[in-house]
């Protein structure tokens, strides 16, 4: 055989016939390309710089000049030759290391091009994961670990459905950044370690979510987000999302990133003083370190050694969770955590509750001058600085049917001169002199 016949098919000697090469590079690396992202039955290609060597690799040894440029259009034209439609989102089954698990407990061991396969054998007989829970339990009250277990289970298939974020807090030192280590070992490249903060002020960092299913903040900054609205979106996301990459335009899509966030606080807003940023928040409190507990180096490699237990643990979670129409199983100290949250993340609440300074009854009415002239005053005496008069009347028009309050620009003042202001709440004191009580409020 002459040196002719050995030449692979796409190459006649002097160059390289692309498409002959994208042809024959997918009949022996099967992978489809949806939104400029490739896949094969292992899921997402997250580490293109590997597919771009194997390119490398193989022409090589033919092409001499301009070898870079090569590699680049021969990438780019594999998107183009293994082009598809689109991939679905499926949640009614989770891509195994090992084959496919349906949730109605069919297992095959058949496998089909996916966005997400997890990186964990399925072994419906898999040992019980006894030192994880016995980590839980030295990390959370009984009450909590059901509410965990579900979350988890809820980032084993691509949904948002549940429309939450899990929050641990702790003072430190408590081992709940394990957790994350645990989920690498389940979700692997399906997880994203990442920050808060910058998935809300980093136009790009959208675009790292997607096609994963957890993203995990371990050190969560106790500084208040600037804004909230990417999160909430995401959160809470039933339709294609607008996403960025640098140097690219943008484009249209899915998101189905869940957030799970540790840190020695919970997630604070700069600006929304909504109830929506915090509803959409689950806050577990760890127990405090046992000041005689030993701490085990190995812990870590001993969780991940369980995963395949952990695995079937969390699939328990999903389950229940989905039994529950995707309502999280809350504790009587997670739902005061929560409203704890809503409080110290406005504290206009606060003085909604407050007593002597104004009261809730439906004959009464205030204007919005001396309401904000007590507000402040109240402020003034728990040493907080005061919201802006905007933002304490518009927060009662937005949300005062929960306290029975209305807004009207029917009101008197002193000078008889027709106000805006509030019914179904009145002062207790009078702004101008806080040690005069008002007698008709008493």
């Amino acid at each position: 055989m002459n040196e002719t016949n050995q030449l692979p098919e796409w190459f006649d000697g002097k160059k390289v016939e692309e498409a002959a090469f994208c042809r024959s590079f997918l009949a022996e690396h099967p992978m489809i390309c949806v939104s400029k992202s490739f896949f094969t039955k292992e899921g997402r290609v997250c580490d293109e710089s590997r597919l771009r060597r194997e390119i490398y690799d193989a022409v090589n040894p033919y092409v001499t000049t301009g070898l870079a440029k090569k590699v680049d259009s021969l990438l780019e034209l594999l998107r183009v030759e293994a082009y598809a439609e689109d991939l679905p989102v499926q949640t009614d089954r989770i891509h195994m290391a090992n084959g496919t698990l349906f949730l109605d407990g069919t297992f095959t061991e058949d496998k089909e091009y996916c966005r997400n396969r997890l990186p964990v054998m399925y072994d419906p007989e898999a040992a019980f994961p006894k030192r994880w829970l016995e980590f839980l339990n030295e990390l959370l009250i009984p009450a909590d670990i059901p509410t965990l277990q579900e979350y988890m289970g809820y980032c084993l298939i691509p949904t948002t459905k549940a429309q939450k974020m899990l929050m641990l807090v702790g003072k430190g030192g408590e081992g709940k950044s394990r957790i994350g280590v645990v989920m690498r070992a389940l979700f692997g490249t399906s997880m994203v370690n990442g920050n808060l903060t910058k998935v809300e002020t980093n136009r790009f960092a959208r675009a790292d979510l997607e096609h994963t299913l957890v993203m995990v903040d371990d050190d969560m900054k106790l500084e208040a987000l600037p804004q909230t609205n990417y999160i909430k979106t995401i959160i809470t996301a039933e339709l294609p999302l607008d996403l960025e990459k640098k140097s690219q335009q943008s484009y249209q899509g899915e998101l189905y990133c869940r957030f799970l966030g540790f840190g020695n606080g919970s997630l604070k807003a700069l600006y929304d003083r909504s109830e929506g940023f915090f509803r959409r928040q689950i806050i577990l409190t760890t127990k405090r370190k046992d000041k005689n507990r030993v701490d085990d180096p190995f812990l870590s490699e001993k969780l991940m050694a369980e995963k395949e237990g952990i695995f079937l643990w969390c699939l328990e979670g999903l389950k229940r969770l989905i039994a529950q129409d995707y309502k999280f199983t809350i504790s009587p100290q997670t739902e005061e955590n929560m409203k704890e949250a809503v409080f110290e993340g406005n504290h206009i609440l606060e003085f909604l509750a407050s007593e002597g300074y104004i009261r809730l009854k439906a004959d009464l009415t205030v204007t919005t001058k001396d309401l904000y002239a007590v507000y402040c005053l109240w402020c003034e005496d728990n040493a907080i600085k005061p919201y802006a008069q905007n933002t304490m009347s518009h927060y009662l028009k937005e949300y005062g049917d929960a306290y029975n309050i209305v807004d009207t620009n029917n009101l008197q003042n002193e000078r008889g001169v027709r106000v805006r202001g509030f019914e179904g709440i009145g002062i207790v004191i009078r702004p101008d002199a806080p040690h005069i009580k008002i007698n008709d409020v008493e």
